[in-house]
């Protein structure tokens, strides 16, 4: 063979063998989009409580970009993992939160007597939830002046920094140590000194937290978050640990529910200002020290699940789920015996299971498809103790 073809035909085997090498390396990036959109799913299969937000972005160097971000370290893992498995050059952008420019401070206390939760960092955002005065929020990240978070049971939203004090984790843990009280009735105020003709401090909602440096005459000296301080009657209060600790009282929950009759549905609401259909059931459960998950649809998940299509199966305190199925559910009431529930459905009312009571209402135009029955399970999953929560509590 002629040196000069030989040279040549070496040349292109050599071209072909780079080539080959570089289309093996190229990736579909559909199916590849697939499998770490299957991962996603598997890891989050409810976006509302994690983070795991990854996209694929094609370069001209046959190499792609992994972007976005997470609060999953495992996710990340399993999506380098999955890169690497199939030979794939990539460029690692994956942000991990909490953010590292929150300088450590990944923690927060609500300063506010309640605070709305948006959808994004706006404030004609979607309002999805509220977080109470004193409620410790896990900070993932921050934006021109917003704050991402997420409540003790996991929801996640945006907030205004202006009712948020960042912590560390040793802040919080003395916040955790600290002499705490709990307001208990659906709504009042602070004022700036011990009797009934003080100026507002702040006003204050069902389930406000906030820590008490002292007595006077009959006044609780209480300090906020934010540091301000003011005076509520001790009557109206109770202490962290009677609060915490005390039986779960099915009948005190329902009074506490049946005062919040008439105020006005609100989407996201979670607060004895404004309830949407899950915020008034949690805002309920949590008068007794008990977390629920926010939403209906969360909320159905969980718990046991006596017959609903048997009046007599049900117990007062036992959750209503309404729509179309069970895995489709899109309201809730709290039942409170003899076939009446309480519920917030264009404001806080009463209505009945029971087609032959006057308070029975076909107007509602709700299925029922299941029930909940919480107090049985306790410390389960979308079940909490606030006393055993570890954002509340040290172990």
């Amino acid at each position: 063979m002629n040196p000069y073809y030989r040279q040549i035909c070496t040349y292109i085997a050599l071209l072909l063998l780079v080539c080959t090498t570089a289309w093996a390396q190229v990736p579909n990036y559909k199916a590849l989009q697939i499998e770490i959109q299957d991962i996603q799913k598997q890891l989050v299969p409810d976006k509302r409580i994690a983070v795991l937000d990854i996209t694929l972005k094609d370069t001209t160097k046959s190499i792609i970009v992994i972007s976005g971000k997470t609060d999953l370290p495992e996710g990340k893992r399993q999506i380098i993992q999955l890169l690497k498995e199939k030979h794939i050059q990539f460029t690692d952008s994956i942000q991990l939160l909490p953010d590292s420019n929150l300088g450590g401070k990944v923690w927060g206390l609500v300063t506010l007597s309640v605070i709305n939760l948006r959808s994004q960092p706006d404030h004609a955002a979607e309002m999805v939830s509220q977080a109470l005065m004193g409620t410790p929020l896990k900070v993932l990240e921050s934006l021109n002046g917003w704050y991402h978070v997420q409540t003790p049971d996991r929801y996640l939203g945006w907030m205004e920094g202006n009712g948020l004090v960042s912590l560390t984790s040793d802040e919080l843990d003395q916040w955790k140590k600290s002499d705490r009280f709990v307001f208990k009735r659906i709504n009042g105020k602070a004022l700036d000194s011990p009797n009934r003709k003080g100026s507002t401090v702040t006003d204050l909602v069902l389930g406000d937290l906030f820590e008490v440096e002292g007595v006077v005459k009959g006044f609780l000296k209480i300090r906020l978050p934010d540091k301000r301080t003011g005076y509520i009657r001790k009557s109206e209060c109770l202490s962290w640990r009677e609060w915490s600790t005390r039986k779960p009282d099915v009948q005190a929950m329902i009074s506490i529910a049946r005062q919040m009759l008439g105020t006005p549905y609100l989407w996201g609401g979670t607060s004895s200002k404004g309830v949407d259909c899950s915020g008034f059931t949690k805002n309920s459960y949590y008068s007794q020290g008990i977390i629920l998950a926010r939403d209906a649809s969360q909320q159905v998940r969980y718990g046991e699940h006596p017959d609903f299509n048997k009046m007599e199966t049900l117990l007062p305190g036992d959750l209503l789920f309404f729509g179309r199925n069970a895995q489709r559910v899109t309201h809730v009431g709290l039942y409170m015996g003899n076939g009446k529930f309480i519920h917030s459905s264009g404001l806080v009312r009463i209505n009945s299971l029971d087609p032959n009571d006057p308070v029975y209402s076909e107007a509602l135009k709700k299925k029922l498809v299941a029930s909940g029955r919480i107090l049985n399970s306790l410390n389960t999953e979308g079940i909490s103790l606030v006393k055993d929560h570890p954002w509340y509590s040290l172990p």
